[in-house]
């Protein structure tokens, strides 16, 4: 990293990942507290089946997947400042109409309209992320980013328990919307943009980052548009990762509370505890595996084997079964942090091996793939767990899906030669 890097990471990191963190937090309370809701009485109040249930939780997953790129867009070419003020705003209020609706049919459109006003957000923050840190800070900042998933999981897991004990799953879900409309106001007036428009960045620290951005723009080889992206090898193997990760953890992710709570015949306070462990395990997993991807600045090889561990421990986790359920557990929670391990390395290729004109919509192609797999993990494993086939099914399913992820991942294409601080077109390009 050069000098100047250096000497404005500090006032950026303080400045600006604390928001982008907590935004992102706020989010994903929205999106994953659902599970606690299914598990919390949500289908015996209003009625309905676990088929159902599982299409009302996978519903958000399908609106995410169908806007990515035009949100994207917008926040590359305008302004992601704005398009996450209003995007707080509508998912907070449709978060909390989860927990007010009674009619199956505007719950249903309520989650898919949520997946839609949500479906800018992670890409919006990543493209803001790529217009304020270099490369060598940039899986750092992801996984900053990123953390606020399995952070968020954990609180919210033991939160959620206890909302939904004292107040009811209802009030869980209004309780929990009405937080991100309230930090929209936070928002708005402490981020910015770009670094030009920082008080707090004096004029020569504008300049001097904006020179460093600049120039590793300048590194990557032109990419004329984001068709000609999506048709290389890499980008497309990297959808295929993410979709086969996405079915694999979100699959783990909005039905752990139910399973948990069918395997150890605990309380739904107790589940909520028992949920949270693994995403303690993986905020540390994260955190090591972005610090030595930025210091080798290899990508591919800090991604494949995490992905490839949480496929191979949820299966031997489906192998040991209900019968023993401290070891089952115990492989539950090294699986979480195997699969939630390499998400900054991930989305830090994506920004270094493609120019800042196709970058922000390869993501969000990337993660609209990511979404369209989150919907199948959500639906599949509610409905696999709820047939003959139960919860070593759901695991088996939810491990195949993590191998395939890995062996995408293992077919991106990765540097002929060069030291690990060449460019990272030679990394990625081909």
């Amino acid at each position: 990293m050069s000098q100047v890097a250096k000497a404005l990471a500090s006032i950026r990191w303080w400045r600006l990942m604390p928001i982008i963190f907590i935004t992102y937090s706020f989010a994903y309370v929205d999106r994953s507290n659902f599970g606690f809701g299914a598990a919390g009485g949500m289908a015996n109040t209003l009625h309905i089946t676990p088929g159902i249930t599982s299409l009302i939780g996978s519903l958000f997953f399908l609106g995410y997947f169908f806007f990515q790129i035009p949100g994207a867009n917008y926040a590359e070419k305008k302004s992601a400042k704005k398009l996450l003020l209003w995007s707080m705003i509508l998912w907070g209020l449709l978060a909390a109409a989860t927990g007010v609706i009674t009619n199956v049919s505007l719950l249903l459109v309520d989650r898919f309209l949520l997946g839609i006003v949500e479906s800018a957000v992670f890409p919006s923050l990543l493209i803001l992320i790529s217009h304020w840190f270099t490369k060598g800070e940039r899986s750092r900042a992801n996984t900053i980013l990123i953390l606020g998933n399995p952070a968020t999981v954990l609180w919210m897991s033991i939160a959620s328990g206890y909302l939904v004990k004292f107040f009811g799953w209802q009030w869980m879900f209004i309780i929990e919307g009405l937080i991100a409309i309230v930090w929209s106001i936070v928002w708005w007036f402490t981020v910015k943009d770009q670094p030009q428009e920082a008080s707090w960045l004096t004029s020569q620290e504008k300049s001097d980052l904006l020179e460093v951005l600049k120039e590793e723009q300048k590194e990557i080889q032109p990419v004329p548009n984001l068709l000609a992206a999506a048709k290389s090898r890499n980008v497309f193997c990297l959808m295929a990762v993410y979709f086969f990760w996405s079915v694999g953890i979100y699959g783990f992710i909005m039905w752990l509370p139910s399973i948990l709570k069918q395997m150890s015949h605990a309380g739904i306070a107790a589940t909520g505890w028992l949920s949270a462990l693994p995403y303690l395990l993986a905020i540390f997993a994260m955190i090591g595996i972005s610090y030595i991807s930025d210091k080798t600045l290899r990508r591919k090889a800090a991604v494949w084997p995490c992905l490839s561990l949480g496929g191979v421990l949820l299966y031997v986790s489906f192998q040991v079964g209900t019968q023993h359920f401290i070891l089952s557990y115990i492989l539950l929670i090294l699986a979480g942090a195997s699969m939630y391990a390499p998400y900054g390395p991930f989305f830090a290729a994506i920004t270094e091996m493609l120019p800042r004109n196709v970058a922000g919509g390869a993501m969000a192609l990337v993660n609209s793939m990511g979404a369209l797999g989150s919907f199948v993990g959500t639906y599949v494993v509610g409905l696999i767990k709820g047939s003959a086939g139960g919860l070593q099914a759901a695991f088996l399913f939810m491990g195949v899906a993590m191998l395939l992820s890995g062996i995408f991942m293992a077919l991106v294409k990765g540097r002929r030669n060069g030291n690990a601080h060449n460019s990272t077109t030679a990394s990625y390009s081909k």
